[in-house]
């Protein structure tokens, strides 16, 4: 009986441990089909004003990774990707970094990203990163403690305002 549960027990440890679902829209594709890898070749702007583009992955350059299919504008950012999934996938499984320090799950915008102690995070709108960047540090922790116990919540189903994504071409 001993040997059967320190199997099952083995068996336990051996199963990836995953984050919750990753936000997905229309495109199938998490962070809507933006290479998470070349978010570190922008030049990051100030706070209080717009970062520059993200970059679109292409759909025959893809890695899946914490369930949810990634793309890349090159096969050397995927082989990037590939070497640390989770220091370049964005932070709350995609969803906005301010929804969550509020306590809930709602959508990322790819262009709407900031990097902060090497982590990247999305917001949903315009105005809620106005939000977010008047105190970063504490809505960094605030989302933290939130995440605990939202991470296995459902992903959100809402669609980005004002935001057309289009699926990755390749």
């Amino acid at each position: 009986m001993k040997s059967f549960a320190f199997a099952a027990a083995l068996s336990l440890l051996s199963v990836p441990a995953f984050a919750g679902d990753q936000y997905l829209d229309q495109t199938n594709f998490a962070v809507s089909g933006y290479d998470v890898v070349a978010y570190r070749s922008l030049d990051q702007s100030a706070v209080g004003t717009a970062q520059p583009a993200a970059v679109p992955g292409r759909a025959d350059i893809t890695a899946e990774h914490n369930g949810a299919v990634f793309a890349f504008a090159t096969e050397e950012n995927r082989d990037t990707f590939l070497s640390d999934p989770a220091f370049y996938a964005p932070q709350y499984d995609g969803h906005c970094a301010y929804g969550v320090s509020k306590g809930g799950k709602v959508p990322g915008n790819p262009n709407l990203w900031r990097i902060v102690d090497d982590k990247l995070y999305l917001n949903i709108t315009e105005n809620v990163v106005g939000f977010w960047e008047e105190d970063i540090p504490g809505n960094i922790d605030l989302a933290q403690g939130n995440w605990t116990s939202i991470e296995s919540d459902p992903a959100s189903d809402r669609a980005i305002p004002q935001f057309t994504s289009a699926a990755p071409e390749g």
